[in-house]
Formats: C-alpha cells, structure tokens, sequence
C-alpha cells in the first residue's frame, strides 16, 4: 500500500494536497503520514484528513506524529512543506532592511528576507533529510517549501533521493495569462523556463497567432496594467512574462523597488507589491487558515472536495499508475537550459511516469533574460554554500550580490545590515564562522 508523509503538515497546502490525493481515481487506499511539531496544528491537520476519507468513503489510513521518525518509514513521497521560525522572525525581516532602505512585499526567496530564511530553514531540512535516508531510502521529495531554489539545491547536494520542487506559479499565471489575452485557457498554448518565481513565458500563442502584441496593445488600457503592474512592466522592456506575482517579481530584479517614487508608480496593494504585504499579514493568514479548518470540522464552514492546481497529486498519480503526466518542476540543471549554471536549479516542463520525473531539455534561455536568473541563482549558490560550509563571509556575500540590496545599499550598508539581522536571528540560524 502507498505511504505518503507530509512534514509541516500545519501549512495551508495540507487541506489541497490531501483532497487531490484522495480524489485519485483508482487510488482508493494507503497511509497518510501527518508531521507536524506544533500539537495543536497537527490534531487540527489530522482530524482534517481524516474528515476528507470519511468524506471520499476511501480505505486511506491517517496516523500523524510530532516525532518524524515514529511515522515516516516506507514512504513512496515525502512531501516537505515546513516553516522554521517564520512568526518570530518575520518582522526581523522586514523591519531591519527597511532602516537600510530595502522595501519588500514577500521577503521569503531573495533579499535579506530570503537570505535569512535560507539560514534558518535548511539545517533542519537537512536533519529530515537524514532521517528520509535512514527511514524511506526509496522515496521521491517533493517539495513545496521556500526559497523554493535553494531548499531545493541543498537537497540535490547533499542526498541521492530524487527531489523536485513544486510551485503553483506556471498553473496560475498561465490561467491568467489566458483572461487578459481573452483566449480559452484550453486552446492557450506557451513555451516557459528558468527558475522557480522567475520562470519565462519565451512563447505565447493561441492557435498560431503570437499574444503577445495582443497583450501589449491590451496594456494601453490603464484598468489592465494596473492589474499585474510590475509584470506587464517588465514584459513591454524585457519581451516576456513571467510566472510569479508583480509583488514577488518586483524584490527578484534591481529596477522597481530601489526608490520610492518607482514603489509608488509600480506597486500597489497585497501581491501586486504592497510594502511589507507578508510581514503585516502572513501570522494572521496562518490564524485564520487554523480557524477555517476548525469551524470546517465543526460543521460551520463547508469542506469541498474541490481539486487544486497543485502538481503533488499529479505527479503520484503517474507514478502509481504509470499514466504519463506534464508538469513544471524545480530539478537541478545538467544542461536542460544551456545558459544558465550546470549544477544549479532551474525550472523547466517534466514528464513523469512509473520511473519518475524526467526533465525535459529546454535549449537557451534570450540572453538578457537568462542573466536576471543568473544573478538569483548566484545568490542561492552563496546562501546555500553558507550554510553547508557554516560560513558567514558567503552569507554576506549572498545579500551583496542580491539585486534589490545592491541597487539600494552600498557594500558597507549591506554588511552593516547583514549583522545586525544575524544578531536578531542568532537563535534560529546556524552559528557561521
């Protein structure tokens, strides 16, 4: 029978993954293997997915532990999807920068907000890591945890359990990407690649005509551009869109966020670039993702048994039933695009069958589009090589050669600031030499 453990099982993404899960066709049986450190989240994570079999008349088993180690063996797919120290060190994040001049929306990939999530979060990744060695040597991660990139570079080096990384940007984006062109989402047709949030639609068609001088005609229309601000910005300049939100998009380059009269002109609310959208929201979106879940259990909420446009499911139900499957996945590079780093992480179409992901060659990248990536996986290389090598130096000199920091700060400022967000944080992140 398949095992499959989800580790952070508190996260939002729980109610999504189990739901498709256990609406596989076929699939009518299995264990469930719920972790979560924080008892109160798990009870409410497991009495969840229990009510989601009971609710599919399916012969899944659900057990749930806060020791990884009592529940994990055997699995066929470790689903990852933890946060370490995320509400106590949010604010450090965004506050800290913010003295220096480094205005963020989401601070949870690149940045100072992203550096210092990197250093938090991947020592205990690597501890789980260890523990899926020893328990479920024969297993398949799938990852769903940010900096999306460098979790995943971290896992590629330092185990040989396959990995990929998954997000909902290409799902999304592509849905939106068909309403603003007016086009069925069916009959849209596109070529992306690149990195996880910074992945580009290189080609865009419906029925052999090329959107894209539709859609930069469509932006002469002020109600349109206000609706994805800083995409379409970059898109009019750079020549394509790309697969994450304005607000995330707008930390990833060095032109939207340097200055506020360009933060003004550019970002506006929530995901669209909000100033400090995540830092003021994010403990009160968890809040309330507990609270739904409750009263969803008690009967006060409905629960719909509604499929998302999550790929965990899809990528389980190829395999287990070898039924070929296309999904955008984070695998590491070894040629797929030929312009960006060999040995770092890119996201690119994948097939999956019984025999795993297969990633598919993507060619090169347009030059200027493959050096915006290049510059963020630079940034992943060092923070991760922190971390493995416990060095401080390459800490620092991941936040000197971040883009948003250096368009705003000098080489001291950002040594300046780097220290005294790693005094802030010296309880959660590794002690650097």
């Amino acid at each position: 029978m398949t095992k499959i453990s989800i580790i952070g099982a508190g996260s939002a993404f729980t109610q999504d993954i189990a739901t498709d899960i256990l609406t596989i066709e076929g699939l009518d049986g299995g264990t469930i293997a719920l972790v979560e450190i924080d008892e109160k989240r798990l009870d409410i994570a497991g009495r969840l997915v229990l009510k989601l079999v009971e609710m599919t008349g399916k012969n899944w088993n659900v057990i749930a532990s806060t020791d990884r180690r009592e529940v994990i063996a055997g699995s066929r797919f470790v689903i990852n999807q933890i946060e370490v120290g995320g509400l106590e060190n949010v604010r450090y994040e965004y506050e800290i920068p913010l003295k220096y001049g480094v205005n963020q929306c989401i601070g949870d990939t690149m940045g100072p907000g992203g550096l210092f999530k990197t250093l938090r979060t991947l020592p205990s990744w690597m501890e789980i890591i260890r523990d899926v060695e020893e328990l479920c040597p024969d297993s398949v991660i799938l990852n769903y945890t940010n900096p999306m990139s460098a979790v995943t570079l971290l896992t590629s080096r330092v185990t040989e359990i396959p990995v990929v990384g998954l997000c909902h940007s290409i799902q999304n984006t592509s849905r939106r990407l068909a309403k603003y062109a007016g086009v069925p989402y069916e009959e849209l047709q596109w070529r992306a690649g690149g990195i996880n949030h910074m992945s580009w639609f290189v080609e865009l068609t419906h029925q052999g005509k090329d959107l894209y001088p539709v859609l930069r005609e469509k932006i002469k229309d002020p109600e349109l551009l206000r609706k994805d601000p800083v995409r379409f910005d970059a898109m009019k300049y750079l020549g394509a869109f790309v697969s994450e939100s304005s607000g995330h998009f707008s930390e990833y380059i060095p032109y939207y966020r340097k200055r506020q009269e360009l933060i003004d002109l550019h970002c506006s609310a929530g995901y669209n670039g909000a100033t400090g959208y995540y830092a003021d929201n994010w403990p009160t979106w968890r809040r309330e993702n507990d609270e739904k879940i409750v009263q969803q259990l008690e009967g006060a909420r409905p629960i719909e048994l509604k499929n998302s446009h999550e790929y965990a499911a899809v990528i389980i139900e190829a395999m287990l039933k070898n039924e070929p499957k296309v999904i955008y996945g984070n695998v590491p590079n070894q040629g797929l695009i030929h312009n960006l780093p060999y040995d770092g992480i890119v996201e690119v179409a994948c097939m999956v069958d019984r025999n795993g992901v297969h990633p598919c060659r993507f060619g090169s990248l347009p030059e200027h589009l493959a050096a915006l990536c290049r510059a963020n996986m630079a940034f992943f290389e060092l923070a991760v090589g922190a971390v493995l090598n416990r060095d401080k130096e390459m800490a620092r000199h991941a936040l000197m050669v971040d883009p948003l920091s250096a368009a705003v700060c000098s080489l001291a400022e950002i040594g300046d600031m780097f220290e005294e967000l790693y005094e802030a944080e010296r309880d959660f992140v590794p002690v650097l030499r």
